[in-house]
C-alpha cells in the first residue's frame, strides 16, 4: 500500500513544472533538498502552489529515507554505523525546525515529525564507536594513523562533550601526528637579517611544529623529525644606472590680437622645446639558503637558495627652447631635480620580498605532511 502511495506521489510530481520549488531535487531523488528547497521559497512566498506541492510530496519520503537508512546501517553493522545514524537524524530535525519556523510551510506539513531521543541515543553510541576508532588508530603508531585518531578523538568530544578522555586523546594524537622540527640558529650576517619568526610564524599545517633548540631540550622531546636552517647568502645592491632620452615639441600659442575689418582675431605664434628626459634605476638583489634535514639519517631533504630581486627607479628632466611647447607632464617632469632613494628603501624591499618568497617556499614543502 506504502509503495503504491509513493509511486501516486512521484507521478504526481512529474506534472509540476518549478525549478525554485524543489522539484528538480526531488526528481533526482534528493528528497531532503527539495523539501529544504521548498520551505526556503515557501518562506517568502507562503502560498506559492509549487512549492506547496513539493514539499507536501517530499517531506514524508525524506522522513522515511533518512530514518530506514540510519537503521539499516545499523543492522547491516557498517563502519561508523552510529556516525551515520547522526548524521540522518540531525537532518530529520533539521526538517523540522525549518518547517516549524516556516508559517507557509506548517500549514502544509501541520505536525513536522522530530528525533531528538533517537538522536541523544545514537549520539552516545557514536561517541563510543569513534573514540574506540581513535585508541586503535592510535596504537598503529604512525604520524598518518594519529591524524586520523585526532579526528576521531574529536568527533567523539563532539558527539559527547567530555567522553572519556577525548579531549587528552585528542592533545595526545596530535602531538604524536605532528612533524616536530627544530630550527638550528643561522650564522650572524653583517646586516643582522634573521629569518626566524617567518619559520616560527608557519601556520599553514597544524600537523607541522617549529621548536628552537632550547625547546626541543626543555620538552625532553623522544624524537625529532627534521632540522631546518636559513642561511643568509647577502645583499648586493649595484650602482645606479642613468639613461636618457630627447624628444622634440612644439605648438601654436597666442601672443596677442589685432583688428582685422574691425574684428579681434589672435595672433599665434609656432613655439618649439627640446625634452630630455632622465630615468634612474638601481636593483638590489638579496639571497638566502634553505636547508631541511632529516634528524634521522641526517640527509639533506631540501636545499634550496631564495632569490630576491627588486628594482627602485624614478625621472625627472630638462629642457630647452620655449617652455610653453611642453606638455603639462614634462613641465612637472622637468620640476624635479635628480631623484635618490631613501638609505635602505631597496634592502628593506629586497628583505620583505625574501620573507614572502621562504613562506611561500615553506608552505609548498610542509602541505605534504
Amino acid at each position: 500500500m506504502k509503495l503504491r502511495f509513493y509511486s501516486f506521489l512521484l507521478l504526481s510530481l512529474m506534472f509540476l513544472d518549478s525549478c525554485s520549488s524543489g522539484k528538480a531535487a526531488y526528481k533526482q531523488g534528493d528528497y531532503y533538498e527539495a523539501v529544504l528547497a521548498a520551505v526556503q521559497r515557501l518562506r517568502g512566498k507562503p502560498d506559492h502552489k509549487k512549492s506547496r506541492e513539493v514539499l507536501k510530496l517530499s517531506y514524508q519520503l525524506a522522513v522515511d529515507y533518512l530514518e530506514t537508512d540510519a537503521k539499516n546501517q545499523i543492522a547491516a553493522n557498517a563502519n561508523f554505523k552510529y556516525k551515520t545514524a547522526v548524521e540522518n537524524y540531525e537532518k530529520i530535525n533539521h526538517l523540522y525546525e525549518e518547517i516549524r519556523t516556516s508559517p507557509g510551510a506548517l500549514r502544509v506539513i501541520p505536525k513536522p515529525v522530530a528525533k531528538y531521543d533517537e538522536l541523544t541515543e545514537v549520539k552516545a553510541k557514536a561517541a563510543e564507536e569513534t573514540y574506540e576508532a581513535g585508541i586503535q588508530a592510535l596504537l598503529k603508531n604512525t604520524r598518518e594513523d594519529a591524524k586520523q585518531a585526532y579526528y576521531y578523538f574529536n568527533d567523539a568530544n563532539t558527539f559527547s562533550p567530555g567522553y572519556r578522555e577525548a579531549i587528552e586523546m585528542i592533545e595526545q594524537a596530535k602531538f604524536n601526528a605532528t612533524l616536530k622540527v627544530v630550527v638550528q640558529p643561522s650564522l650572524i650576517n653583517y646586516r643582522d637579517w634573521n629569518f626566524e619568526p617567518i619559520v616560527f610564524g608557519y601556520n599553514a599545517n597544524m600537523f607541522v611544529k617549529f621548536y628552537t633548540p632550547q625547546q626541543a631540550e626543555e620538552l625532553k622531546l623522544e624524537k625529532v623529525d627534521q632540522y631546518i636552517k636559513v642561511i643568509v647568502n647577502g645583499y648586493q645592491e649595484g650602482r645606479p644606472i642613468i639613461t636618457s632620452k630627447t624628444e622634440s615639441f612644439s605648438d601654436s600659442v597666442k601672443t596677442g590680437e589685432k583688428i582685422v575689418k574691425g574684428v579681434k582675431t589672435p595672433i599665434h605664434t609656432k613655439v618649439s622645446a627640446t625634452l630630455t628626459t632622465y630615468t634612474k634605476k638601481i636593483t638590489g638583489r638579496g639571497s638566502i639558503n634553505l636547508i631541511i634535514t632529516d634528524a634521522g639519517n641526517r640527509a639533506e631533504i631540501k636545499n634550496q637558495d631564495i632569490i630576491a630581486d627588486e628594482t627602485w627607479s624614478d625621472s625627472w628632466g630638462t629642457y630647452k627652447g620655449d617652455e610653453r611647447a611642453l606638455s603639462d607632464g614634462a613641465k612637472r617632469l622637468c620640476q624635479k631635480k635628480e631623484p635618490y632613494p631613501e638609505r635602505t628603501y631597496i634592502e628593506n624591499r629586497t628583505r620583505k620580498e625574501l620573507d614572502n618568497r621562504l613562506s611561500n617556499e615553506l608552505r609548498s614543502f610542509y602541505s605534504r605532511y
